[in-house]
């Protein structure tokens, strides 16, 4: 099955790992991990779960519509928090990005992510039908 590598503009793109991978034909986005970094790598909302949040889900969007989809093309999401209090924060975001009926959802709490500021991050799977 061919898979290729690809990354938003607005989407930090590190070297180590692939930000996006697109397989069967194009039409499967998987992401990596999510976190609230900028297009250079530096955090954003440091310390703030709604700035982090949204920087998180504005990332999702920018990497499935560089995939060729949109959010309504999301048919699972899985959710790391650090401090399960964030999920009521969570909730209205999450539907600002994606409306009441959202994609398949899983949230994990975990003592850690991969950057002691990171608050959240999220996983996305995409099938981009006919596109």
């Amino acid at each position: 099955m061919p898979k290729q590598r690809y990354c938003a503009s607005s989407v930090f793109d590190p070297p180590a790992y692939s930000q996006g991978v697109k397989v069967s034909g194009g039409t499967t986005l998987y992401l990596s991990g999510q976190v609230a970094q900028d297009k250079d790598g530096r955090i954003v909302g440091k310390g703030d779960f709604a700035a982090q949040a949204r920087q998180v889900l504005a990332n999702v969007k920018a990497m499935v519509e560089a995939g060729g989809g949109t959010l309504a093309d999301v048919v699972k999401l899985t959710f790391y928090l650090t401090d399960v209090r964030y999920r009521q924060d969570l909730a209205p975001i999450r539907e600002e990005f994606f409306g009441p009926k959202m994609a398949a959802s899983t949230l994990i709490t975990t003592p850690a992510l991969a950057h002691p500021d990171y608050m959240l991050e999220v996983e996305c799977i995409a099938h981009v039908e006919g596109r």
